[in-house]
């Protein structure tokens, strides 16, 4: 009884760390995103960071993602999403995060 309380406890833990993993999908778009939209910042909101908007991929076109606040993680930066040329032709997506 004692092992399958263990085995249990064992399998929680390592379902309940994959939860925590960030996702690595790669996106590659031939056409260049269009310029950046103004967007006006509200006000700073405690224990928070603003997250930029971005141009975001979806159903073969670009689409707008709005800016918004992410809850600030101590000791990290955070990171905005962006799109980088990419092989001379194509733009690749990277998604914002956090880094140390």
């Amino acid at each position: 009884m004692q092992a399958a309380k263990k085995l249990i406890l064992a399998s929680a833990l390592a379902l309940a760390g994959t939860s925590f993993a960030e996702a690595r999908t790669v996106i590659y778009a031939d056409i260049e995103p269009p310029a950046l939209r103004a967007e006006v910042v509200p006000a700073p909101r405690v224990g928070y960071v603003w997250a930029p908007g971005y141009w975001g991929w979806r159903h073969h076109r670009y689409v707008w993602v709005g800016g918004h606040y992410v809850r600030a993680r101590h000791g990290y930066h955070y990171r905005p999403a962006r799109w980088e040329h990419h092989d001379g032709h194509r733009w690749r997506y990277y998604g914002g995060g956090w880094d140390r």
